[in-house]
């Protein structure tokens, strides 16, 4: 999440970006922080889409900064990589949206995350 939000903030390479920060990740945290960021980037437009669909009435421009980072990587984990359950998903994004973001970010994210999961079938309320 610190990548795609410092590549939002400036234009930067994403991938020195990652080996800078990669130095306090393990070999394993590191393997799945660069999939989660090239599966974004690769994926940007149908998160795009996903995020726009399921967030009436708010702009990608008008979103904290911190939420539509934090609602593109869990987007990409829900629609892409499915390697861990919705709720699970859920509960990590909404927690580090409430930790980094503004007072609303969690309830933000876990709106928009539940309607993307229950699009796909696995929504799951979760506590924010």
């Amino acid at each position: 999440m610190q990548v795609l939000f410092e590549r939002e903030r400036r234009a930067c390479d994403e991938v020195e970006a990652l080996l800078r920060d990669a130095q306090e990740l393990g070999e394993m945290d590191q393997a799945f922080a660069e999939t989660l960021l090239f599966g974004v980037v690769e994926k940007e437009d149908a998160l795009k889409d996903a995020i726009q669909m399921h967030a009436p009435g708010w702009s990608l421009d008008r979103m904290d900064p911190i939420a539509r980072c934090v609602l593109f990587v869990g987007a990409y984990e829900l629609l892409f990589l499915k390697e861990a359950p919705p709720p699970v998903i859920m509960n990590e994004a909404i927690e580090i949206a409430k930790e980094y973001g503004t007072a609303e970010s969690g309830k933000f994210v876990n709106g928009v995350l539940n309607a993307i999961a229950q699009g796909m079938g696995g929504g799951l309320r979760t506590k924010d």
